[in-house]
């Protein structure tokens, strides 16, 4: 087969995976190992025909960008907030996992003692590449998120210095101990000089300006993987701390740059899983496959049940960290593609060495990712809720801009049972707000404390509603990635603003809000003429045509606001997006305050006229009936 088509393979079977996962709600790790196992030794398409060292090489490199990108979401800032927690889970944590996952893999998984403590070190580490995306789908709290985010991402690079060292231990057996403590300081020396150095040399240049903007995404990748090599120079895999080192350095320099760096880093991310997951299950064996015995299932459920509750019982004894959070850090730990790939680069390093059981480590630690990535991913959203560690649901609006409008928006959401938070940096615009029992943040929600402080797991839409068009467009451009940007709007452009040439596209702001005309003067001034928030229900006989037959067409006598659907959830209105509505929907609309009784009186009207029918119709059936 050609390279070309190879590649395009795999680039086309990752790609499908992840969005067949995104359709059916599950982890995407799943359907790419599922994938991978069948493009490889179930059908052999993929067949690269490199030896193993160079595709544990490529892998590498691949790990070192997804290591280094997890290393910029690192804030330090959060680190003080829980750093007692994190720097149990992170120093006590890796070898206490260690010892007892290595005893579980000898003693109850039948593994050689090398190859059960190169085990033990491998599983160590928790996959921040699948923790991330779950902790966002459980919609946890900040503290909980971050004892799982830090611990995640720091103890990757540590569980595999900790492989690494074990495996030179054993195979380089003339160098003992003091072989694996200078091992361990010379990786400590490559992470600060090329991560930490470099990271922060790095940063200085782009601050400096010195790098072409279109170049810094590019060329950050580029110094990333060449720290990779060079630290693999002096010590054995000790890349993987270097790029940790240097995301956590180079993340939190505040760059201008950073988000655009963050969002380049992302999306290669993406692909770089995608095609990992394929190419690493692709490479197993059915020989390998063989291996996977009772034995094993055990060993399995003792990681899941035994080995990862005993290590956080033992770790946080005596800590600061809260009972809700260890019950969840004792159950959740998936692992991710770095224990995938140190098991795909040591298990045949360990079979050359002369321990022909190695050969089980690959296929015992992909069935360990299958079961916690399932196990884990599916009850991690109802264990948090249960806790109280997450939003019992995500539906309810975020209001920026304290106003006498949005006070009177947020009274009529309660109303209706709606979760509303007004936030304004300005406290004596909030005060009217919190004395009507309405929940409210004071600061600027773009600050960094918004950012760790502010609760919002439990909103669903934001709505940008300051008297500044630019700054309500800045506010829905920040948190549509939050949000969902079908779920971001901001008040009406002002006409001055509205023209062709000064206009601000729909990539740049959020979606108008209600209506055109909808703008912060004129929704004031309906307020000052006496219109009020009203609701009504949509029925079968009384459907939205009966409303604009009656009130017309939503502008100037009147305006749609959202309202709730059938099943209780919120929605906004937005003339640049249509929505169906149907029958058990709720209206929430702002009209002047007699349009309410009269709609009352034609909804009354319509129901005695059903009502006058029905019996009508009844009576000819019963004397139909009776003649008959």
């Amino acid at each position: 087969m050609h390279v070309a088509t190879l590649v395009l393979i795999i680039l086309s079977a990752g790609i499908a995976s992840q969005w067949l996962a995104a359709q059916l709600k599950i982890p995407a790790i799943v359907v790419l190992i599922a994938s991978g196992v069948t493009l490889g030794p179930i059908t052999g398409v993929i067949e690269l025909g490199l030896s193993q060292t160079e595709i544990s090489e490529l892998i590498g490199l691949g790990v070192a960008i997804i290591l280094f990108e997890g290393g910029m979401d690192l804030k330090l800032s959060e680190f003080r907030r829980v750093g007692r927690g994190i720097r149990r889970l992170t120093i006590l944590g890796p070898p206490v996992g260690w010892l007892f996952g290595g005893l579980a893999a000898h003693y109850i998984a039948g593994l050689s003692w090398p190859v059960a403590w190169v085990l033990g070190a491998i599983l160590v580490v928790t996959g921040p590449t699948v923790i991330l995306p779950l902790l966002r789908q459980a919609k946890l709290n900040q503290e909980s998120a971050s004892l799982l985010k830090w611990e995640g991402i720091v103890n990757d690079p540590i569980g595999v210095l900790l492989a690494v060292l074990t495996f030179q231990y054993f195979t380089l057996a003339d160098t003992g101990w003091v072989g694996a403590i200078s091992g361990m300081g010379a990786a400590i020396f490559a992470a600060a000089l090329f991560g930490g150095l470099g990271g922060w040399i790095t940063g200085w240049l782009y601050r400096r300006g010195s790098v072409p903007v279109h170049l810094k995404a590019p060329m950050l990748m580029v110094l990333v993987l060449i720290a990779y090599w060079a630290s693999n120079l002096i010590q054995h895999e000790a890349g993987l701390l270097t790029v940790t080192v240097m995301g956590v350095v180079i993340g939190n320099m505040n760059l201008v740059e950073r988000e655009s760096l963050q969002h380049f880093k992302e999306n290669l991310t993406v692909i770089l899983l995608s095609v990992l997951f394929i190419i690493i299950p692709s490479q197993l064996k059915f020989s390998q496959l063989d291996e996977i015995n009772w034995q094993v299932l055990l060993f399995v459920l003792v990681v899941l049940l035994v080995v990862r509750p005993l290590t956080i019982f033992l770790t946080t004894l005596g800590g600061s960290i809260r009972k809700q959070d260890k019950l969840l850090l004792a159950w959740v730990a998936p692992r991710g593609i770095v224990a995938a790939a140190s098991a795909g680069i040591f298990g045949p390093a360990l079979v050359s060495a002369g321990y022909a059981d190695a050969e089980k480590l690959l296929p015992i630690v992909f069935l360990i990712i299958i079961v916690t990535v399932l196990a884990h991913g599916l009850t991690l959203g109802k264990l948090a809720r249960k806790l109280g560690l997450a939003a019992q649901s995500e539906n309810g609006l975020l209001i920026i801009g304290a106003s006498r409008w949005t006070q009177v928006l947020a009274q009529a959401l309660k109303k209706l049972n709606i979760d509303v938070l007004v936030a304004d940096g300005a406290y004596h615009r909030l005060k009217a707000l919190r004395m009507d029992g309405t929940k409210i943040y004071y600061g600027e929600l773009l600050s960094e404390h918004a950012r760790h402080e502010l609760e919002i797991e439990h909103l669903s839409h934001l709505l940008a509603a300051t008297d500044n068009d630019y700054y309500n467009a800045l506010v829905c451009k920040a948190q549509g990635n939050e949000f969902g940007h079908h779920r971001t709007f901001q008040f009406a452009i002002h006409k001055e603003s509205n023209q062709a040439q000064k206009r601000l596209s729909l990539q740049q702001r959020g979606y108008g809000a209600f209506n055109p005309d909808a703008t912060f003067e004129a929704l004031h001034q309906w307020l000052d003429d006496g219109w009020t928030m009203q609701t009504t229900k949509l029925s079968e006989s009384f459907g939205f045509d009966k409303l604009k037959e009656r009130l017309g067409e939503p502008g100037n006598e009147w305006l749609l606001i959202g309202g709730l659907s059938s099943q209780g959830k919120l929605w906004l209105q937005t003339a640049e997006r249509s929505l169906k509505l149907t029958a058990g929907t709720t209206l929430l609309y702002f009209a002047p305050k007699n349009v309410e009784k009269e709609l009352k009186n034609l909804k009354k009207e319509i129901v005695e006229t059903e009502d006058s029918d029905d019996a009508e119709d009844n009576a000819d059936q019963a004397t139909k009936k009776a003649g008959e």
